[in-house]
């Protein structure tokens, strides 16, 4: 096995040429053979008991090739990649124009490449931190949010429907004169203004008391699913029971209902505290968005397309997989929110171009400060991506390959001599 030739055809493209001797291409398929011969049935043999040359005289020499080749491929391209001394992101236009037991094989095919990336500066860079002080304002929208999430509903039936209400109706929504699928709902909660609906739709409901019936006319926005996108609907309506929130007085007792403390002040102490320690959080994270992006501006690379796309590919795998976790289709999810998964895909392109980006610059900067590791590095690493997952170190480490938690460890590395390095004002 080995690299016949390498010849570099374009920006991040090589055209390679990968042979294998015929011996061992002979030998692959003595394996594959042996492999396959308990199931062959061959006529005057006992099943399993056709010698290798008699299937292949039934079937033809090439009976055993494709299993061969799928044996010595991997291992053959990945010896002749690095032979080449390239770092592969794709493959493409894959040939055999050889492939015999007497001559071996001869396999051709177009690559591409990692690009070569120049940094810019990445040193000494600047920054602006955030406020991190909690303000009094701070204090009362998170007491407001406390206060939301211990409120409680009250059936209304004085008064017509306001913004703020939820509202639980029965509605069916026409084009044309025509029901569409998706658009009928039974008892359903709609809190109004909470911008759940079309547009405009919420506001023609409020008005409306208990036991309406009442047409909401709007207009599908123009970036809906494609069968809906623009047009101009109707849904009948019924309103069935109208509720409003009620708050808690923010008084001692609020603060001893949901908290540790005796007193409002004490409350709003600790939320103080707490959200300083948030923000505190924020801007550091914030501090390094800063200097990552320009560490971004200021590099120079030909990135290869397909890198992009893979980016892409591999965003909507997880976030599919995230989705069935809790129990729905990424299809069903799309539906709901009226995308298809060409415009889901290119809602992801901008952030999957960062990554690609970024990932290529951390790996320069890797290179150019020579980034090793220590023991202790790479086991504090394994802790810190236990605590985001839930999970100990040692389990961290028997569910991730070290090469994984190491290049983590090395890209945090990485990030932290950005930050020690630049100037923050």
């Amino acid at each position: 096995m080995a690299l016949k030739s390498s010849n570099k055809v374009d920006v991040n493209t090589y055209e390679l040429v990968v042979t294998i001797d015929s011996e061992a291409f002979s030998e692959a398929c003595r394996q594959a053979y042996l492999k396959q011969r308990k199931n062959i049935q061959i006529p005057g043999f006992r099943k399993g008991k056709a010698p290798m040359g008699m299937v292949e005289k039934v079937y033809g020499e090439s009976t055993f090739y494709e299993d061969a080749l799928d044996a010595l491929y991997p291992e053959t391209v990945t010896a002749a990649f690095e032979e080449a001394g390239i770092k592969v992101v794709d493959t493409a236009d894959v040939n055999l124009p050889i492939m015999s037991k007497a001559e071996g094989v001869e396999i051709t095919m177009k690559v591409t490449t990692y690009p070569d990336v120049k940094l810019g500066e990445y040193k000494g860079l600047k920054a602006t931190k955030l406020p991190t002080e909690a303000s009094d304002e701070d204090v009362e929208n998170e007491l407001a949010q406390m206060q939301k999430r211990n409120s409680r509903l009250i059936d209304v039936t004085d008064r017509p429907a306001e913004m703020g209400d939820t509202a639980t109706i029965d509605f069916e929504g026409f084009t044309d004169g025509v029901a569409f699928d998706g658009g009928k709902g039974e008892n359903y909660p709609l809190e109004l203004g909470s911008g759940s609906f079309i547009p405009g739709f919420e506001e023609q409901v409020a008005g409306h008391s208990v036991d309406d019936e009442f047409e909401v006319n709007v207009t599908f926005p123009e970036d809906y699913k494609a069968d809906l996108a623009g047009k101009e609907a109707v849904f009948k309506c019924k309103i069935h029971e109208i509720k409003t929130t009620e708050l808690p007085e923010l008084d001692d007792e609020f603060a001893k209902d949901v908290s540790e403390f005796d007193t409002l002040d004490e409350l709003k102490a600790d939320l103080k505290e707490n959200i300083s320690k948030s923000k505190e959080a924020d801007a550091e994270a914030d501090i390094k968005n800063q200097i990552l992006d320009q560490v971004i501006e200021n590099m120079e690379a030909e990135i290869p397309e397909c890198m992009f796309e893979q980016k892409t590919d591999e965003m909507i795998r997880e976030y599919s997989y995230n989705l069935k976790n809790s129990g729905i289709e990424l299809e069903t999810y799309l539906q709901y929110i009226g995308q298809d998964m060409d415009s889901f895909k290119a809602s992801l392109r901008e952030n999957a171009e960062k990554q690609v980006k970024l990932a290529l610059a951390l790996e320069a900067i890797i290179k150019a400060e020579n980034i090793e590791l220590t023991d202790e590095e790479i086991d504090k690493e394994a802790e810190e991506l236990g605590a985001q997952y839930g999970m100990d170190a040692e389990q961290i480490k028997k569910a991730l390959p070290a090469e994984d938690i190491a290049e983590s460890a090395k890209r945090n590395k990485a990030v932290n001599i950005l930050v020690e390095s630049a100037v923050i004002e």
